[in-house]
């Protein structure tokens, strides 16, 4: 096999802590990602630039963003942060950010909830954002949220999913991260999914999975996607994180459950698993309470036999 099979996407720094109550101080956040940057993750997205209001967690963006690129200005690690706006664009360049993410929903409902605008103004938005990131040379990244299913709405039609996020890549999107917002998918659904973007002429490659777990399904969906020719997928250390904006929007997949998986079948992901699992026993720690990974869990446990042994 090759070096590396497939490519996980760490959200920890922004998705993982954007819905804890605790408020994370600087210190701890360049400590984190120093930490997933050791694991081997080639792709971390650090920080958010939304208004502070909307995320008090994420209102150190800037500091966030600066201090990490300035510090690994020679590593080979893609440095990712999430944009609303064209004035979080601009706060991005500021601060020299190369790899950027947009964000809207696939339902009327969530996007409102999310952005306060429609779909439609979402898209007007995104192309002009997508656009000047274009032309500052910029990776780019674009969310669909609630792609399977809302939490307001319920089943979300697939050609609406479809004709939202060819859109997207449409506008110049390189990857199009489709997400499981509330944990409403299912493999089947994946399926039929994935195969609709295919049939419009969309490559396997532009196309990744952010799966939620709040209903048990979320490795279930990834395996589905990974058989269908996906190979980029997201997760968040131990399992932590979700939407402020989506009600029982808990339970990101636990990135090192997901690189259990992965490896278990002979698929390569550049991640050293057991560091992976400390950080989520560091996380846990940093948090003052369990989270719902397994994998880290896991590990604990067999070190404290060993101890008792």
């Amino acid at each position: 096999m090759n070096q590396k099979d497939v490519n996980i996407y760490e959200v920890t720094p922004r998705d993982g802590l954007q819905n804890e109550e605790q408020i994370i101080s600087l210190a701890d956040k360049i400590d984190l990602i120093h930490r997933l940057v050791a694991c081997g993750y080639s792709d971390i997205e650090i920080t958010s630039f939304v208004r502070p209001s909307w995320i008090p967690q994420l209102a150190d963006g800037d500091k966030v963003a600066r201090e990490i690129l300035s510090f690994y200005s020679e590593e080979n690690v893609n440095f990712w942060c999430l944009i609303p706006n064209r004035r979080g664009l601009e706060r991005a360049l500021d601060v020299g950010v190369k790899s950027v993410a947009t964000f809207m929903s696939a339902s009327e409902s969530h996007n409102r909830k999310n952005l306060n605008r429609t779909c439609r103004e979402s898209l007007s938005n995104l192309e002009e954002v997508i656009g000047i990131s274009k032309d500052e040379g910029l990776q780019i990244r674009a969310y669909l949220s609630t792609a399977f299913g809302c939490p307001y709405e319920g089943d979300v039609a697939i050609s609406q999913v479809l004709d939202y996020g060819t859109q997207l890549l449409a506008l110049g999107a390189d990857v199009l991260a489709l997400g499981d917002t509330t944990g409403m998918g299912n493999p089947v659904l994946v399926e039929q999914i994935i195969a609709g973007f295919v049939s419009r002429g969309v490559s396997l490659d532009q196309l990744a999975l952010h799966m939620h777990d709040t209903r048990g399904t979320a490795l279930a969906n990834i395996l589905a996607g990974y058989q269908q020719g996906v190979r980029i997928f997201d997760g968040s250390t131990a399992g932590v994180g979700g939407c402020p904006y989506a009600p029982g929007a808990a339970g990101n997949v636990a990135t090192e459950d997901l690189v259990n998986l992965m490896e278990s079948m002979g698929a390569k992901t550049g991640v050293n698993l057991p560091r992976a699992a400390q950080t989520g026993a560091y996380l846990s720690t940093l948090l003052r309470k369990t989270l719902p990974g397994r994998y880290y869990r896991y590990q604990q446990g067999q070190a404290h036999k060993q101890k008792s042994a």
